[in-house]
Order: C-alpha cells, then sequence, then structure tokens
C-alpha cells in the first residue's frame, strides 16, 4: 500500500515560518515526481511547489516564490516544504503529492494533509 503522511503543520504568526515534511512509504520514491498542493476552505487546490524524481527542475505558483522551498531526500523517502515569511494567504491545508510513471500513465498518490493556519 502506497501511504504518505504529512506533518509539520500548525498555528503561527504572520511573519513566520514552518517545515512541512511528507514521509513516504509502499513506493519506488526514488523515481517518483513530488510536489506539495493547498486547499483553503472554498477554495480549489492548488499546486504551491513540485519537482522531479531527481529533486531539480523546481517550479512554485508565483505567491510563493521567494518565500518556500521543496526539497527531497531519497535516503529518507521524504520530500520537504520550508515555508517562510507566512502570512494570511497561506492558510490551508497543505498535501503532499507523488506522481509516478506506470509505464503508460502517471499515478498520483495523495497524503492525508497538514493544516497551517497563519494568524495576523
Amino acid at each position: 500500500q502506497v501511504q504518505l503522511v504529512e506533518s509539520g503543520g500548525g498555528l503561527v504568526q504572520a511573519g513566520g515560518s514552518l517545515k512541512l515534511a511528507c514521509a513516504a512509504s509502499g513506493i519506488a520514491f526514488r523515481t517518483t515526481d513530488a510536489a506539495w498542493f493547498r486547499q483553503a476552505p472554498g477554495k480549489e487546490r492548488e499546486r504551491v511547489a513540485a519537482t522531479i524524481w531527481t529533486g531539480g527542475n523546481v517550479s512554485y505558483r508565483d505567491s510563493v516564490k521567494g518565500r518556500f522551498t521543496i526539497s527531497r531526500d531519497n535516503a529518507k523517502n521524504t520530500v520537504s516544504l520550508q515555508t517562510n515569511r507566512l502570512n494570511a494567504e497561506d492558510t490551508a491545508v497543505y498535501y503532499c503529492n507523488l506522481a509516478h510513471w506506470a509505464g503508460s500513465t502517471w499515478s498520483h498518490y495523495w497524503g492525508q494533509g497538514t493544516q497551517v493556519t497563519v494568524s495576523s
């Protein structure tokens, strides 16, 4: 079974930082692309950061560029998201996503999410 478990969320003041982590099991982690998504109440889920299986070719949505950093540690089967200078717009449930190529199509796997709440 593929299992992704996020951690690191919590309540933080505006301007603060949190480091989110996603631990993966039951998947060939070394050959998966990884991404972080978030979803606020009443809004659609949006991708905030992504990287390919090598850990390179990183991308970020404009609103988090310069503040968030995605990274992966294949030895520990984890992907992390360092979030800095958080603001109210960052309040959301953050989800880890892994994508694996199954020979003919992509398979996507999701964690349960971790809540990030930014107070002002």
